[in-house]
């Protein structure tokens, strides 16, 4: 279970942070803000991509969108959303749950510099009821992550 690999993710490298389980589902930013209680660009959602043949996950403040420029300026080509099949198949977590933690194999994530403006995000833990509290540099620092800009 995608949730699992989350809590293993953390036991290993951060045991303090524990996954944060809804009753309601937080799989929108909008549940998520509302069932945590925090401002919706506080919700850290993760975008599974493609560019060129590298699959690779951005964070990106709640409400803010790619901008298609500076993500071409930044990799070289267009962005292209992978379909719910294929983030399963890359990540183990569900539409909804996807984040950048527990990953069956390593992939590349970066980390949108709109997330700074917060001391604490809230990203998906793996499940569409799930979630961590987190600094944005802690979760960067956990993952490997680089920052970037490629938001509007």
């Amino acid at each position: 279970m995608s949730i699992e690999s989350v809590r293993a993710f953390f036991a290993e490298k951060s045991p303090e942070i524990t996954v944060i389980e809804t009753e309601a589902s937080s799989a929108t930013v909008a549940l998520a803000s509302e069932a945590h209680g925090v401002d919706p660009d506080q919700i850290a959602k993760t975008i599974c991509l493609k560019a060129g043949d590298v699959v690779l996950l951005v964070v990106t403040a709640g409400t803010k969108r790619l901008d298609n420029r500076k993500f071409r300026d930044h990799f070289g080509t267009k962005p292209r959303m992978l379909g719910p099949e294929e983030v399963v198949a890359v990540t183990s977590h569900p539409v909804g749950g996807v984040c950048p933690f527990g990953l069956p194999s390593a992939l590349p994530v970066y980390c949108d510099l709109s997330l700074k403006q917060y001391g604490e995000v809230v990203p998906a833990a793996g499940a569409t009821n799930a979630a961590v509290k987190i600094s944005p540099d802690v979760m960067a620092e956990l993952t490997g992550a680089a920052w970037i800009d490629v938001c509007q």
